[in-house]
Formats: C-alpha cells, sequence, structure tokens
C-alpha cells in the first residue's frame, strides 16, 4: 500500500478528497449537465460527505476506490475530483473524473488526468488503465482519445444510471503503451 503524495501540475493540484470538500464536490456534482453521465448523484449535502467518506484512506488497495481533489494550484480552489478504483487483481485501475463546468475547455481535465494516469503507472507500477463511458459523454471520449487511450468495447444498456439503462464505452490505456520503451520519467511539468 503506499501513502498519496500531492501531485502538482503546471496548474493543479491533486490531493486525497477531504470531507471539508464535501460541500465543493456537492455543488458541481449536484448539477444536472454533471450527474448525466455518472452513476452517483447526490440529493443533499451529507449524501457528498457519505461519498467522501466511503473513499478509501490511501490508495493502491485493491477492490477499494480512491478519491483524489483536483484543486487549482494558486488558489487551492477545489475544481473537480477524480475516482480511481483499485481492482482486485492489484494491477488494473479504473479511473472516472469529474470538473466543474465553470472550469470546462481549459485542459483542466486533461491536465488532471494525465497527472494521475503517470502516478498510476510511474509510481505504483500499474499494468492497464481503463476509463468507462457513456457514449453520449463526447467531452470525456475526447479526453481519453487526446491521451492516447484506445476505445476497447461498447456495451448496449448494461449500466443502470439515475433509473435508465446506458451504453457503456470502455477504454484503455497499457503501462508499456503509457511509458513507451523510456524508463526515465519526463520531466516535472512544473519545471
Amino acid at each position: 500500500m503506499a501513502d498519496f503524495k500531492h501531485i502538482y501540475t503546471k496548474r493543479l493540484l491533486l490531493k486525497r478528497l477531504e470531507e471539508s470538500d464535501a460541500k465543493s464536490v456537492f455543488e458541481y456534482r449536484s448539477m444536472p449537465e454533471v450527474y448525466i453521465y455518472q452513476g452517483f448523484r447526490p440529493e443533499t449535502a451529507d449524501d457528498a460527505v457519505e461519498f467522501v467518506r466511503m473513499s478509501s484512506e490511501e490508495p493502491d488497495t485493491p477492490d477499494t476506490r480512491f478519491q483524489v481533489a483536483v484543486c487549482l494550484r494558486e488558489t487551492g480552489k477545489l475544481i473537480g475530483d477524480i475516482g480511481l478504483r483499485f481492482l482486485e487483481d492489484g494491477k488494473q485501475v479504473e479511473i472516472g473524473y469529474t470538473i466543474h463546468p465553470l472550469y470546462h475547455g481549459n485542459g483542466y481535465g486533461k491536465e488532471a488526468v494525465r497527472a494521475a494516469i503517470d502516478y498510476l503507472f510511474w509510481d505504483l507500477k500499474k499494468h492497464r488503465v481503463t476509463a468507462s463511458i457513456d457514449p453520449d459523454n463526447y467531452k470525456s471520449i475526447r479526453l481519453c482519445e487526446s491521451l492516447g487511450m484506445r476505445k476497447e468495447a461498447h456495451f448496449i444498456k448494461s449500466l443502470l444510471i439515475n433509473g435508465s439503462w446506458a451504453d457503456d464505452v470502455i477504454y484503455a490505456v497499457l503501462e508499456e503503451e503509457w511509458i513507451g520503451d523510456s524508463r526515465i520519467k519526463p520531466s516535472d511539468p512544473i519545471d
């Protein structure tokens, strides 16, 4: 098991999501344009608190979910979150991400997800990272494709989300594809 250290990018700070972040999480996760594509829809602020509490205390614990806060580096303001679901085999992770709609179109999602995938492959030595996406969520699909993830599957009406059956598209990338032949970690993006 691993302790989660803060991850800094040029514009962002990724840290463990804490109970004190629940109010901000509720603010954007309760928006219809956000929850339409997600299984978690908080009805009250208490739901957001419970969501944070259900996160594992530390990353890299098989069969758990670890939630990461995405914050602006300059101000510390929480603008989104990344969920890391560590699968039972200990080598694969499903990633999910949410950025507050006010911050869309600035590249924050791509910057945050890239940093999270770097962490999973370089630091935790994972084999495979996947993302489960609603096929109507074009922004999320473009994000995955821009990071070099490939579409592996399209399951028809396989997920029950907010009372309706939804299709599920799986994107994935392998450690050897992400890192390539180089075993030298790229320079820190803040340099």
